[in-house]
């Protein structure tokens, strides 16, 4: 069986003395073994990283810049064996997976431009013969916790920006499907980072304490649960550490009776059930505004019957598996729930039946759905669309507002005014108008509001640049030495 190892100061490390099983969803079958870090195996890693970080800080930025532009090339072509490794391992198929690659290059390519984002600002003469300016330094040790759903993009979401600021690393990701991180780190390797200023350790609890208690670590980044961001958030910075913890989302798609419907209903159900639903920015709760309801709902039902579900190899996929057995049945759950709270299934996922061992189940649409119902109030990660209906504009921003997350929110309209009052009054980190998964691109930053991060900075782009660095200002005066005098008072410009 394969084992798949750590990456610690430029080298594999296999060795353990506890192992994980990593599963391929799409059959079932455990192929693969993780290794486990212990707390010395952590320490180990994490003493590498402080070992590599004064050389990797003096590095001048442009040779940072290099590796950088050699990263995005042998990823670039080697895009199609990662795909084929987060396939496995996570069950998306492979032209997701493939989307996923091209996601993460946009912050590869972002962290080329570190000679700009890098530069500080310099005022003269701000008082007889003194000069200020200020410069950003790295923060130190990083850790990044990368959640499983994206296992090729969050890493590089926050690996890009953290080097490039001129820090080192410790990557930990998922422990279910981790053979993307290693890829990853290979690559940087390969492209010329020293060993060391990159590691990437395997693990679960006992190796998540070690970085978050850690004194050698000086900030941790986090996407995965909101109840896990807000502890590792807490103990984080009680170990006075930075921190930004990316939690849980339930993000709403308001339609307007002006909208296309059309147009709208393809956009619920790509949103909805692309990647199985297990994406921080999945649409799993439809809003529909006026008389439209019954209307859209037939038209998401009837696009829904010609998804074809199956294994992420096959070229014909639309959707996968999910990543777990328990997870699939956790999901099937909030549909049987949703019937009981007295919800209308409209089309029932868990009566798909498949030729397969796998972790797959089918896509499902609830209607009637009310806040309160566990269908509508919890993050349910899954291939399940839940539909609201409210009278008005005003009843559809409240029903947004109200809810705990605030991580990304649509609209669909033809009405500008109606879209540009939607930015001013919901309350989410990201909007979309007429587009269902307001991503940013690579340039502008991700996060979202309330309950959906934990943390004052968001992640990747510009914020990044301010939590992987730290401000210094530095004030000169250069005078005649017979002009020095003693002076106690508080200084004053002149």
């Amino acid at each position: 069986m394969e084992r798949i190892p750590h990456f610690i100061n430029g080298a594999r490390i296999s060795d353990a003395d506890r192992f994980g099983p990593v599963f391929n969803p799409a059959t079932g079958a455990q192929d693969k073994e993780v290794a486990l870090a212990s707390a010395a195996r952590v320490e180990e890693a994490i003493a590498a990283a402080q070992a590599a970080l004064p050389g990797w800080r003096a590095t001048s930025l442009a040779k940072r810049t290099n590796i950088f532009f050699r990263v995005r090339e042998l990823l670039t072509q080697r895009k199609s064996e990662l795909a084929a490794i987060l396939t496995s391992e996570h069950g998306k198929v492979l032209s997701d997976a493939e989307g996923e690659i091209s996601r993460g290059l946009e912050n590869i390519e972002f962290a080329t431009g570190l000679s700009h984002m890098l530069k500080g600002e310099r005022s003269e003469q701000v008082s007889s013969g003194v000069d200020v300016h200020s410069v950003r330094q790295p923060v130190g040790v990083v850790a990044c916790i990368t959640p499983f759903n994206f296992p090729a993009m969050v890493p590089l979401w926050m690996i890009g920006s953290a080097l490039a600021c001129g820090n080192t690393v410790l990557l930990k990701p998922s422990e279910k499907d981790p053979s993307s991180a290693v890829f990853i780190a290979e690559v940087f390797a390969e492209a010329g980072l020293p060993p060391g200023v990159l590691n990437v350790v395997h693990g679960d609890k006992e190796a998540v304490d070690v970085l978050l208690e850690h004194p050698g670590v000086k900030a941790v980044s986090f996407v995965g649960s909101t109840p896990i961001a807000q502890s590792i958030y807490k103990r984080a910075a009680d170990h006075g550490k930075r921190v930004q913890a990316l939690g849980g989302a339930k993000n709403h798609m308001v339609v307007l009776p002006d909208a296309d419907l059309d147009m709208a209903a393809d956009a619920a159900v790509s949103a909805a059930y692309g990647s199985a639903g297990e994406r921080c920015m999945a649409v799993s709760v439809l809003v529909a505004v006026g008389n439209i309801a019954d209307d859209l709902v037939k038209a998401i039902s009837t696009r829904m019957a010609d998804l074809k579900i199956g294994p992420g190899t096959d070229p014909a996929s639309q959707m996968g598996p999910l990543i777990t057995k328990e997870h699939r049945d956790r999901v099937a759950s909030y549909v049987a729930g949703a019937e009981e709270e007295g919800a209308t299934v409209v089309v029932d996922g868990r009566k798909h039946e498949f030729d397969s061992d796998g972790f797959f189940i089918g896509v499902s649409l609830v209607d009637h759905v009310k806040p309160g119902m566990k269908v509508y109030d919890d993050e349910i990660f899954g291939p399940v669309l839940s539909v609201v209906r409210a009278d008005s504009y005003s009843d559809a921003v409240k029903l947004v507002n109200d809810n705990e997350f605030g991580n990304g929110v649509a609209i669909f309209t033809r009405d500008g005014g109606a879209a540009r009052q939607f930015e001013f009054d919901v309350e989410a980190g990201m909007v979309g108008v007429n587009v269902p998964i307001p991503v940013p691109v690579g340039t502008f930053s991700f996060g979202g509001w309330k309950n959906s991060l934990f943390g004052d900075t968001h992640m990747y782009g510009p914020d990044s640049i301010r939590f992987y660095t730290r401000g210094k200002v530095v004030t000169t005066r250069w005078p005649d030495p017979s002009t020095s005098v003693i002076d106690l008072g508080f200084p004053q410009v002149d």
